[in-house]
């Protein structure tokens, strides 16, 4: 399940080197506007066209129903579909770096040929996420934290993966420094963050009514034409 998380101001760490792209992103912060506007054009510096960042509860979010906090320059449609498709589950980006901290430098062309990632590769590339690199590290006061750029271009050729490849330093220290400065101390400020529920979408809320009125998960998948599997994921 995927809530909004907001970058909280620019922690202070001792010996750190800041670089343009954290100290634009840091001003940002201390003037309290928004970092999706900046964060748009460091991406596009970097070859990409769109960020995400994700914190999960646990240590292997690979599951639909994990609690994880998201923060992205990418069009708030494309989180709510992520998340009520279950796509955690198929996503590359995801379920091959849960478990290693070298990042992905992945491309939709690889994948087309698994029937598990097809309508995530579809929907993906609506948003122009077609190929990119995934940084996961793990996090043990926080659980896994995964950071994606993202560009609609695909299938990669040479050309691209060799500049993908160069600019994998500056990738892997964008995640950690945005991490480092605003995320990770959102949890050691706010405990409640990893357990705090989100508000009941009208769909959730109108089957949870459904089900106060006795009725089943077929009745109520019967009644607004979606698979018992999915009146089951809502509640």
């Amino acid at each position: 399940m995927l809530s909004d998380i907001d970058p909280g101001k620019p922690a202070a760490i001792l010996g750190y080197v800041i670089n343009d792209h954290i100290a634009r992103l840091s001003r940002a912060a201390l003037k309290r506007e928004p970092l999706q506007p900046i964060m748009a054009p460091i991406v596009k510096e970097l070859g990409f066209d769109s960020f995400m960042y994700v914190m999960s509860a646990t240590a292997t979010p690979i599951r639909r129903d994990t609690r994880s906090f998201v923060w992205t320059t990418l069009p708030r449609e494309s989180v709510m579909i992520y998340g009520e498709r279950g796509y955690i589950e198929v996503d590359p980006r995801v379920t091959r770096t849960y478990n290693r901290n070298v990042p992905l430098v992945w491309d939709a062309a690889e994948f087309r040929g698994d029937p598990l990632c097809g309508g995530f590769l579809d929907d993906a590339a609506r948003f122009g996420v077609c190929s990119g690199v995934a940084v996961s590290f793990r996090d043990p006061d926080h659980g896994r934290v995964l950071v994606a750029v993202n560009s609609p271009i695909t299938p990669v050729d040479k050309a691209r993966k060799q500049f993908v490849a160069r600019q994998l330093g500056e990738i892997m220290l964008l995640a950690m420094s945005f991490h480092d400065f605003f995320m990770a101390h959102l949890v050691d400020h706010e405990p409640a963050l990893m357990v705090r529920v989100s508000p009941l979408s009208s769909r959730e809320a109108q089957c949870l009514e459904m089900a106060a009125n006795g009725m089943t998960s077929a009745d109520i998948a019967l009644k607004l034409g979606i698979t018992s599997r999915t009146a089951n994921f809502h509640f």
